[in-house]
């Protein structure tokens, strides 16, 4: 009964101890707290949609495991965030985000409580854009003094409460500003590899100054300062590089400019010399083609980068910037 008994006890310590060993196996495999969500040690960064994800990317490298809210061709200003990924989000290390562009993400982040937050609006200023082109246009244009013209009822999307155009990101200079941002917020969150955030920020900011070099070098001197697109995404490239934006009414594939506003378009395009009406990759281009057919002019593609897939000009960021660049070069006569 003894022997018994030892041999039951050595039993139940062995079985303890694997149990034990077992259980810190599970937590080490699954990160513990000091490692969120991500399940093989790296920091687990949830981005909202395709330009936040690609400046964690870039700048997180190797230490970072990324994932996005918004997949590859859905449109994100209509993302509808599930139960499933607003759960997931509160397991982030850090969640970026932009508030105002989608109302269902800026709900889901502050359910989510995750301490290394960083709203990309408050990496940079944010400005607002006219959305009514209305009866004067000045067209004498300085550099950065351009102009964003939409329909009278907006562009399309709810911006939120402030008014304030969200599009930021299609500025190379202020797309920097929010990269230098969320590098400072990797160095935070992962202090032991701030070393290498630095320096892939750093990497990342002399791309995108090298891009507005291109932009201003290559739009300085064109026939026109005007181009029309079915999406107001536009404005704050407009501004930096002195072109006028002038946005068709809707953006919704069922809905149609109205009968004033196709006319206005129409009478811009014959003043300003414009030759090109562009649409976009995630959205339809059927009012884009109803305004060429009425005026004779070309279609084109002017991507406002929120998503990547297959029919994008370019595998990433700068690769569809430079498309972008090359299409606007196109389309104002650029010499």
């Amino acid at each position: 009964m003894n022997i018994c008994r030892g041999r039951n006890r050595s039993i139940r310590i062995a079985l303890t101890a694997s149990a034990a060993a077992l259980s810190l196996g599970v937590l080490s495999a699954c990160g513990g707290s000091d490692s969120g969500g991500s399940g093989d040690g790296k920091l687990a960064v949830t981005a909202s949609f395709y330009p936040l994800e690609f400046l964690a990317e870039q700048i997180g490298g190797d230490h970072v495991d990324v994932t996005t809210l918004t997949g590859p061709g859905v449109e994100p200003h209509d993302l509808d965030i599930t139960p499933r990924q607003t759960g997931a989000m509160s397991e982030a290390d850090v969640l970026l985000y932009l508030r105002d562009l989608q109302p269902g993400v800026d709900k889901a982040v502050d359910q989510a409580g995750v301490q290394n937050t960083v709203d990309a609006a408050e990496l940079t200023t944010l400005e607002t854009h006219s959305s009514s082109s209305g009866d004067g246009h000045d067209h004498d244009h300085g550099e950065g003094d351009g102009h964003d013209h939409g329909e009278e009822e907006g562009d399309g999307h709810d911006h939120g409460d402030s008014g304030l155009d969200p599009h930021v990101w299609l500025d190379p200079v202020k797309y920097a500003e929010i990269a230098d941002g969320v590098g400072a917020a990797l160095q935070k969150a992962d202090p032991d590899n701030a070393a290498d955030y630095r320096k892939n920020t750093e990497a990342l900011t002399g791309k995108l100054k090298g891009l507005d070099k291109e932009y201003r070098e290559g739009l300085k001197n064109t026939d026109s300062k005007t181009f029309i697109t079915t999406h107001a995404a536009f404005g704050y490239l407009a501004e930096r590089y002195g072109l006028d934006q002038e946005s068709i009414a809707g953006v919704d594939p069922e809905s149609e400019p109205s009968p004033a506003r196709m006319k206005e378009l129409q009478k811009i395009a014959a003043e300003e010399h414009v030759s090109t009406v562009f649409f976009e990759t995630l959205a339809s281009d059927r009012t884009a083609k109803v305004l060429a057919e009425d005026t004779g002019l070309r279609t084109g593609v002017l991507d406002p980068l929120e998503g990547i897939t297959e029919k994008s000009k370019g595998d990433d960021y700068l690769e569809v910037m430079e498309s972008n660049l090359a299409a606007l070069k196109k389309a104002l006569g650029a010499k």
